[in-house]
């Protein structure tokens, strides 16, 4: 029993000395007492360890010759652990050695201790390894950045500009072997937009109720669809370019009308069951399909006349008109579904604001055709200029237009202007596209005020489904 006590000691004092990573700490209640050494017992009649002996007042008689002193009954009883206490300074051989661990346990520990998921021992065993290990010391540092963004408190959402910015980067480092003309640029960039909104919207949202809004001669209209409707309606009128150019028409080009309105009423009452996200792709490949036959032929197709129908317009003008519609359009469609969306950059709305400015004569000449505007004025000396209104475009894609109020062949001048108006860039925009009435629209007048409502209900009138 001896010996088997002894091997027992050696085993505990060469597992204390090997190296390996401690094992979880347990509780207090959970140690094994059995194992723990106890203090030693003091000898029968004797003192505990380290207890002087107090003096006797006779001396004590030897021992085997009588009855010595007989034991004090108020003294304590011997075993019972209420002696002076033991000495505070440990023994040598109970105390733990520490930690040494190799290389690569220490290394796969670094995870564990980014997340301050290791023991005290651990801890001090990987921070002594860090100050003379130089890799690992990069890789606890690069551990440690990447817990942090663990507990980032802003959003992962993506920007939903991410996308338009990356492109833009792209291009702007290496240029496109057959580079897209500059005229049309804004529907390249318009249909992208769209297409990243319809690709982040799910099967359900295809359904969403869209109302188009237009106006029609002193009046606010209305018409209510769906999202994949909108994109149908986008299909229905591209078409018309698609057409000019050679190309496959969504529609039979022989028997389809010229009207946007009833191309687009035609291409609705075609299809049998409410429209899908199957539509995205067929609106998709005719968009690319019109700006890479654009971009080849380049100048040979800018002044191609497309028809709409009651007037007509060269394709460069045609594809910036496409741009303007499908912003306006995709703003309809961000409303439904809740979806952020943008005002087109500002050299393109420019561009967009330039072409309804230069619009607005001939819309003028047909309202005043109509009854619906005041007589043309000047133009009764040949070759006097005709009558300008200053329209003056705040903000975003700014600038300075004037235009002729008597003659759509007339050029608008400023010594001639009779009027001015002042309107944010994207809220002319919104009159415009109808969405909102020509009393709600100036933020500024000045002059004649007939020439003033004329101009801002012909603006109305550019508008259409």
């Amino acid at each position: 029993m001896t010996g088997g006590g002894r091997e027992s000691e050696g085993g505990e004092e060469e597992v204390r000395g090997a190296r390996r990573i401690p094992g979880p700490r347990g509780a207090a209640d959970d140690l094994d007492l059995e194992s723990v050494p106890l203090p030693p017992l003091p000898p029968p009649g004797g003192s505990a360890p380290d207890e002087a002996v107090p003096e006797q007042s006779a001396p004590e008689p030897e021992r085997g010759h009588g009855p010595g002193p007989g034991p004090d009954p108020a003294a304590p009883e011997p075993g019972l652990g209420l002696g002076p206490a033991p000495d505070p300074d440990p023994d040598p051989a109970m105390a733990s050695a520490p930690v040494v661990l190799p290389h690569q346990v220490l290394k796969a520990l670094l995870g564990a201790w980014a997340l301050s998921a290791c023991s005290v021992e651990e801890t001090a065993a990987v921070e002594d390894h860090l100050t003379g290990c130089a890799p690992c010391a990069d890789e606890a540092l690069r551990l440690r950045d990447a817990v942090g963004l663990l507990h980032t408190d802003g959003s992962l959402d993506l920007d939903p500009t991410l996308r338009t910015r990356v492109l833009d980067g792209c291009f702007g480092r290496r240029p496109a072997r057959i580079p897209v003309p500059e005229w049309a640029a804004p529907y390249d960039a318009e249909t992208a937009r769209l297409d990243a909104l319809l690709r982040d919207i799910g099967d359900s949202e295809w359904h969403a109720p869209v109302r188009l809004q237009w106006f029609e001669e002193e009046h606010q209209v209305s018409r209510r669809t769906t999202v994949a409707g909108v994109i149908g309606h986008l299909t229905a009128v591209d078409g018309l370019l698609s057409a000019a150019l050679g190309l496959d028409d969504p529609l039979d080009g022989g028997k389809a009308p010229l009207d946007p309105t009833e191309r687009t009423e035609t291409y609705w009452a075609a299809t049998r069951r409410p429209p899908t996200r199957a539509v995205r792709e067929p609106w998709r490949a005719q968009s690319h399909e019109l700006i890479r036959t654009a971009s080849f032929a380049g100048r040979n197709v800018a002044e191609t006349s497309v028809s709409y129908g009651a007037f007509a317009l060269p394709l460069q003008d045609a594809l910036l008109d496409r741009a303007f519609e499908c912003w306006v359009h995709g703003g309809d469609i961000a409303d439904a579904v809740d979806y952020p969306y943008q005002a087109p950059s500002a050299a393109h709305l420019h561009r967009m604001i330039d072409l309804a400015a230069r619009m607005l004569p001939a819309a003028l000449a047909g309202r005043r055709s109509a009854g619906l505007a005041g007589p043309a004025k000047d133009l009764v000396a040949a070759g006097a200029p005709g009558r300008s209104l200053h329209l003056e475009i705040e903000g975003h894609g700014g600038g300075d237009w004037y235009i002729a109020l008597d003659s759509p062949a007339a050029v608008g001048s400023p010594e001639r202007a009779v009027a001015q108006v002042a309107l944010d860039g994207v809220e002319f925009c919104r009159l415009v596209a109808g969405h909102i009435s020509p009393v709600e629209a100036a933020a500024g007048q000045e002059g004649d005020r007939e020439a003033i409502r004329d101009v801002l209900f012909a603006a109305a009138s550019l508008s259409r489904l």
